[in-house]
């Protein structure tokens, strides 16, 4: 019976509990591998090319976990990302 009214408890408030709760979320426009020394010798303008190309997707993430895909758009002069697919989990 304790088990029951402990269950029926968290599912009246539990999706409430939650939705404040903040998260990270990270857009991963691309990535690239290099040596050490190619590391070391990065400075203000050098261009690192990426492996992903202009129209693939980039990658929404909430606490490192994928969740989307999307593409790259411009929204009040900052990147932003728009969801064209939702990743199945």
């Amino acid at each position: 019976m304790e088990y029951e009214e402990i269950g029926n408890s968290v599912n009246e408030n539990g999706i409430e509990a939650i939705l404040d709760v903040r998260v990270d979320v990270t857009g991963t426009l691309g990535t690239c591998r290099m040596s050490m020394r190619e590391v070391l010798e990065l400075s203000p303008g050098t261009i690192v090319q990426l492996r992903q190309k202009v129209n693939e997707p980039v990658l929404l993430c909430l606490n490192d976990r994928p969740v989307a895909n999307g593409e790259v758009v411009v929204v009040n002069d900052c990147f932003a990302i728009k969801i064209t697919e939702m990743l199945e989990n």
